[in-house]
C-alpha cells in the first residue's frame, strides 16, 4: 500500500485520543520537563499556517524529551476573555460565551488535526467560573497585602495593621501612595474603620485610585497603549481620548528591582530582557521641589541632571496635572483650555513617540528656583504625561535636546552652565565637561563634586532628597467591558470592600445588551438587581485581558482530579513541576503578559504558594510566517480607471495598470486559476486576460498575513492535500525557528515526496511491508548514526530546520544502499517522530511493535564508533594529473600503500609499462605518481 496519510493520520489521532497517550501524572519517578506554549485567544477565524509554528516547535522538542525519559507536561489552552468576541457580541446582540464555544471548537479541531501531544485532560480556559474564581482569589490576595521594603517581600496588610496599632506609622518601609499620613498608634486606633481603610488603600497592592487613561467612547471602554493606534482604537478605528477615571491599579512598580534582576537568571532572548529593562526604566537622581511664586505649594520633578538645576530656564508640566488649573492665569484661560482639548485627542505612545513637533501653552504663571529664587515661568506641554514620574520636568534648553528645541521655537532664555560649553547640539558628555559656570554656589566644581553637594543642600532646605524612579508605572487593572472577569469587590460607604472566599466565583451576571448604560457606566451596569447581598453595590469593571493569562501556567500543574481540590494548584504539584522548563511565544507580549506573568509569580512566591521566584526558565521567540502575496494587474483606461482587463506580470509594463491583491488558494507556483479568479469577485466573472506563453502569471510580494490582503492559508487546506506531517516539517523546513519568513507552497511538495519516499524504504515495489533481519552493514550503520547525533544536537539547540534537510540526506543514503534493516529503519522512526509522528506510529506498528504507540520508546543511543573512518578515497594523480580515487585502509603504511596502488589495474593503464620515477605518498591525503 502507498502512503495513505489521511487514514494513516485519522487513526492514530483518534488512538491518542482514545488511550490518552499524552495524559500526564504528577508522580512519576521520571525528571520532570514542562514544555508550554502561549495559548491563543481563539478568533472566529480559526488558524492560518503561521499559528502553528511554535506549537509545532514545542511539540517537537515535547515529543523529544519523552523519548528521552522525562515526565513531560505539555498542556493547552484558551485565553478566551476578550475585546473581539465582545464587540461581536454587540453587533449581533449574541452572548460572548456562545461566540467563544464556537471559536474554541474550531481550534480544537485545527490543533488536533495537526497531531499535537498535547494533555488536553489539562486544559483551561481564562473564561471558564472554575478558571477565573482563581484569577478573583489572586487579586483578592493582592488587595489584602502590601509591599514591605525592610522585608523586600509582600506581607499580610494585617501585618501592617498591627504595626499601625502598636507603633502607629513611625518605621514603615513601605511602597505606596505619595500622599500616606503621619500618626501614632493612639491617633490610628482612633481613626474610624472608614478612615483606616482609606489610609490602607494607599498601601494595598491593588488599589483604586484616579488616572488618565485612554478612553474609546464608542467602544465604551478604557484600552491599553497597545490598543491604541495613531489617536483611534486599533480595533474599528474610532477616536480615543485622554481622560481621568476611578481605576483599579496594581503596584507592580513595588517589584521593579525584583523584575530587573531576575533577568539576569533567565534564558530568554537577549532583545526581549533588553526591551522589559527599558521598559521599567531605572533612574537614579533627585526629586526638587519648585516653590510656587504666588500661593502655597510646590512643583515636584524628577531628574537625573541635579547638577543642571541652575540652568533651568522653565518648568513643564502635564496637560492633566493636578495644578494646571490653578496655574492657568485668566489671560491665558482660553490658550490652555484649547491645547488641553487636543492633547486628548493624542493616545500616551503617541504623545511620547512625538519628538519632532513643538507644542504648548504658557500658563501666565511663574515658579522660583529652590536654590537662588529665580522665577521660572510654567509651561504645559503634552510631551510631560501625567502618570510618568510627578508629571512635571524642569527644563534645561543648554542640556537636552528637546527643552533646546522648545525654547528656541518660544524664545525662551537658554543659559550656559559649563565652562566652554557650545549649543546643545555640539554638547559634550558633562562627566567630562570642565568646571559649572552661572551656578551659585556649585560655580567651579566638576560633575561629581556637584552632584552630592546639591543634594545635600536639597534636603538642608527641604527642597529634594536623592531618588530613585522607574519609567514604569503601575498597572491599570479595570477594563469598562462585560466580557473579562467580575472584580470580586462592593462598595460600603464609598470604600471597596472584598466579598467573601467561600463566595467565589463572582460570576458574570445576565445583561440585556453589551454597551455602556445611558449613564455612562459599564456594561455590567446594567444588570438587573445586581448587588452583593442584595444591598452593595458591586464593583462595574472587569478585569483586563492579561489578568487570567498571568498565571495559568500553575492550573495546568493541577491534574483533573486535583482540581477537585480547594486550591489554584496543589502544593505537592507545584512542587513537583516548580517551572516552566521551556516556553515558545512571541516577542510582542515583552511588555505586557511576560512582564505582568512575572510579577505575580514574584508576588505568589512571597506569599508561600509557590516555590520558584521566576515562571519561565527558558524562553524562545519563535519568528513570524509571513504571507506570500499575489497580485493581478489590472489594465487602466486613457482615464485611469479600470478596466476589465488584466495582463500578465512579465507583460505588466507594455500598458498602463494598477496591481490588486488576489487569493492566494487560487493560484499556484504563481500561475492563476483562470476560471476560479472568475468565481473570485462578480465584477470579474467576464474578465479577459494578456497571458505570457498561454499562462497568466502573478506578481508576488513578502507581507504580513491578513483577510484583507487575500494571502491566508487555511491549514485545514494544506492538510487535506499533503497531510499534517507534511505540514509539520514544512513549517520547519522554511528557515531557523525564531526568523521570520515566508510561507510559499511551491517548496512543499518536496517535503511530501521525502515521506513517501520514507515510507518506500519499508516496502517493496509492489508496496508490501519487506523488512530484513540481517545485520546491518557498517555503511548502514554510518548513516543511522549520523542522524541520531544530527537530530539530538539539533533538537537541543532548537535547529529544527537543519534536521528536516538531513533526513532527506539520509533517506536518500538508505535508499541508494538498498538499505530495508529492521536494526536500522525501527531507531530511524524513533528519530524521525517527534517531527511526523503518524506516519512514525504507522511504521512502528508495521514493524511489529505490540506497545501500541512510540511515544514513550527509547531515543536510539548514539554509538560514534559507528562514524569512526578506517578507510579513505585516495585521489591518485599521474604527473600531477588526478585520474582516480582508490579506497584504501588508513591502517596502511606509505609502503604498502604504494604497492597497492601501483599494482591496481586502472593505474596500470596509465603507467603503460613505464617504471615511476617517484611515488609520493601523504597518508589519509594524496597519492602522486611521477612517470
Amino acid at each position: 500500500m502507498d502512503y495513505q496519510y489521511k487514514e494513516i493520520e485519522k487513526k492514530w489521532q483518534e488512538f491518542w485520543a482514545e488511550n490518552q497517550t499524552y495524559k500526564v501524572d504528577n508522580n512519576s519517578e521520571k525528571p520532570k520537563y514542562y514544555v508550554l506554549d502561549m495559548f491563543p485567544y481563539p478568533s472566529g477565524a480559526g488558524l492560518h499556517v503561521g499559528h502553528p509554528l511554535g506549537y509545532i516547535a514545542s511539540d517537537i522538542f515535547a515529543r523529544y524529551k519523552r523519548l528521552k525519559g522525562f515526565n513531560v507536561l505539555h498542556p493547552m489552552g484558551y485565553d478566551s476573555f476578550g475585546l473581539p468576541a465582545e464587540q461581536y457580541a454587540i453587533q449581533t446582540g449574541q452572548h460572548p460565551a456562545l461566540t467563544t464555544e464556537q471559536n474554541i471548537s474550531t481550534y480544537r479541531r485545527q490543533l488536533d488535526q495537526i497531531g499535537f501531544s498535547f494533555d488536553w485532560s489539562r486544559e483551561v480556559r481564562t473564561s471558564d467560573p472554575e478558571y477565573y474564581k482563581w484569577t478573583q482569589w489572586i487579586f483578592m490576595q493582592l488587595f489584602n497585602s502590601w509591599y514591605n521594603l525592610a522585608a523586600e517581600k509582600a506581607e499580610s496588610i494585617e501585618v501592617l495593621v498591627n504595626h499601625f496599632e502598636t507603633k502607629g506609622s513611625s518605621g514603615v518601609k513601605a511602597v505606596s501612595d505619595e500622599d500616606v499620613l503621619s500618626f501614632s498608634a493612639e491617633e490610628w486606633n482612633a481613626f474610624s474603620e472608614a478612615q483606616k481603610q482609606e489610609e490602607l488603600l494607599k498601601y494595598r497592592l491593588t488599589y483604586l485610585k484616579e488616572s488618565t487613561v485612554n478612553w474609546c467612547a464608542a467602544l465604551g471602554t478604557v484600552l491599553a497603549n497597545d490598543e491604541v493606534k495613531d489617536g483611534v482604537s486599533e480595533r474599528g478605528g474610532y477616536p480615543v481620548e485622554q481622560k481621568k477615571m476611578m481605576q483599579w491599579s496594581m503596584r507592580i512598580t513595588a517589584y521593579a528591582d525584583r523584575l530587573l534582576q531576575g533577568l539576569d537568571t533567565i534564558d530568554w532572548p537577549e532583545p526581549l530582557k533588553e526591551m522589559q529593562r527599558n521598559w521599567i526604566g531605572k533612574s537614579t537622581g533627585a526629586s526638587v521641589k519648585f516653590p510656587l511664586e504666588y500661593g502655597e505649594g510646590a512643583i515636584e520633578v524628577f531628574t537625573t541632571r541635579v547638577d543642571t538645576i541652575f540652568g533651568v530656564s522653565f518648568l513643564v508640566i502635564a496637560p492633566e496635572h493636578e495644578l494646571a488649573a490653578s496655574l492657568t492665569t485668566p489671560e491665558q484661560k482660553e490658550e490652555i483650555e484649547s491645547y488641553i482639548t487636543q492633547t486628548k485627542k493624542k493616545s500616551e505612545l503617541d504623545r511620547m513617540a512625538d519628538t519632532k513637533t513643538v507644542s504648548g501653552a504658557f500658563t501666565g504663571s511663574y515658579a522660583l528656583n529652590p536654590l537662588d529664587g529665580t522665577k521660572i515661568p510654567v509651561w504645559i506641554a503634552d510631551y510631560v504625561l501625567a502618570g510618568y514620574g510627578t508629571g512635571a520636568v524642569m527644563a534645561v534648553p543648554s542640556g537636552d535636546q528637546r527643552d533646546f528645541l522648545f525654547a528656541k521655537h518660544f524664545n525662551l532664555p537658554i543659559i550656559q552652565i559649563l565652562d566652554g560649553q557650545q549649543d546643545i547640539e555640539h554638547q559634550a558628555d558633562p562627566t567630562k565637561e570642565g568646571k559649572y559656570i552661572n551656578s551659585g554656589f556649585i560655580n567651579g566644581l566638576t560633575y561629581q563634586e556637584a552632584i552630592p553637594a546639591l543634594i545635600a543642600k536639597l534636603e538642608e532646605l527641604n527642597a529634594g532628597k536623592a531618588k530613585i524612579q522607574y519609567r514604569m508605572r503601575d498597572a491599570i487593572f479595570g477594563r469598562q467591558r462585560y466580557w473579562g472577569e467580575p472584580v470580586p469587590v462592593y462598595f460600603k460607604d464609598e470604600l471597596p470592600h472584598l466579598i467573601e472566599e467561600n463566595e467565589l466565583p463572582l460570576l458574570l451576571p445576565e445583561v440585556d445588551k453589551y454597551l455602556p448604560t445611558e449613564t455612562g457606566e459599564p456594561p455590567l451596569g446594567r444588570a438587573t438587581d445586581w448587588k452583593y447581598k442584595g444591598e452593595a453595590h458591586y464593583e462595574l469593571s472587569t478585569m483586563p485581558g492579561w489578568a487570567g493569562s498571568s498565571w495559568y501556567w500553575y492550573r495546568y500543574m493541577a491534574s483533573p482530579e486535583d482540581r477537585k481540590e480547594d486550591a489554584f494548584a496543589p502544593k505537592a504539584a507545584i512542587e513537583y513541576w516548580k517551572d516552566v522548563d521551556l516556553y515558545i511565544g512571541g516577542s510582542e507580549h515583552a511588555t505586557g503578559h511576560l512582564l505582568y506573568s512575572r510579577f505575580w509569580n514574584k508576588f505568589l512566591k512571597d506569599l508561600g504558594y509557590v516555590v520558584e521566584e521566576e515562571p519561565f526558565k527558558k524562553l524562545i521567540n519563535q519568528g513570524m510566517i509571513q504571507g506570500r502575496s499575489n497580485f493581478v494587474y489590472r489594465v487602466l483606461d486613457e482615464e485611469g480607471k479600470g478596466t476589465n482587463t488584466f495582463v500578465s506580470y512579465n507583460l505588466r509594463d507594455e500598458y498602463k495598470t494598477t496591481p490588486l491583491h488576489v487569493d492566494v488558494n487560487i493560484v499556484e507556483n504563481d500561475v492563476l486559476d483562470l476560471d476560479k479568479f472568475k468565481k473570485f469577485r462578480a465584477e470579474f466573472e467576464n474578465a479577459e486576460f494578456i497571458l505570457e506563453n498561454g499562462k497568466y502569471v502573478c506578481g508576488v510580494e513578502v507581507e504580513k498575513m491578513s483577510k484583507s490582503k487575500f494571502n491566508v492559508v487555511n491549514p485545514d487546506d494544506i492538510i487535506e492535500r499533503y497531510g499534517a506531517d507534511t505540514l509539520r516539517l514544512y513549517e520547519m523546513f522554511l528557515g531557523p525557528l525564531e526568523q521570520s519568513k515566508p510561507w510559499n507552497t511551491n517548496g512543499i511538495e518536496g517535503v511530501f515526496k521525502f515521506l513517501r519516499k520514507f515510507w518506500k524504504l519499508f516496502h517493496n515495489d509492489k508496496f508490501e511491508l519487506s523488512i530484513s533481519n540481517e545485520e546491518p552493514t557498517k555503511a548502514e550503520y554510518k548513516a543511522l548514526h549520523k542522524i541520531i547525533r544530527k537530530v539530538e544536537e539539533d533538537i537541543e539547540r532548537f535547529s529544527f530546520n537543519t534536521s528536516v534537510s538531513s533526513f532527506m540526506i539520509c533517506v536518500n543514503e538508505l535508499q541508494d544502499l538498498k538499505c530495508n534493516k529492521r536494526k536500522i529503519l525501527q531507531d530511524l522512526v524513533i528519530v524521525l517522530a517527534p517531527y511526523a509522528p503518524h506516519i512514525s506510529e504507522e511504521l512502528w506498528s508495521l514493524l511489529g511493535n505490540a506497545s501500541g504507540s512510540l511515544s514513550y520508546a527509547q531515543y536510539p543511543k548514539f554509538n560514534p564508533d559507528y562514524l569512526v573512518e578506517d578507510e579513505f578515497a585516495y585521489p591518485i594523480s599521474v604527473n600531477g594529473k588526478m585520474r582516480m580515487n582508490l579506497n584504501i585502509s588508513l591502517t596502511l603504511e606509505a609502503a604498502d600503500i604504494e604497492k597497492l596502488v601501483l599494482s591496481n589495474e586502472d593505474v596500470q593503464k596509465y603507467l603503460d609499462g613505464k617504471t615511476p620515477k617517484k611515488v609520493v605518498v601523504v597518508k589519509g591525503r594524496i597519492v602522486n605518481i611521477v612517470i
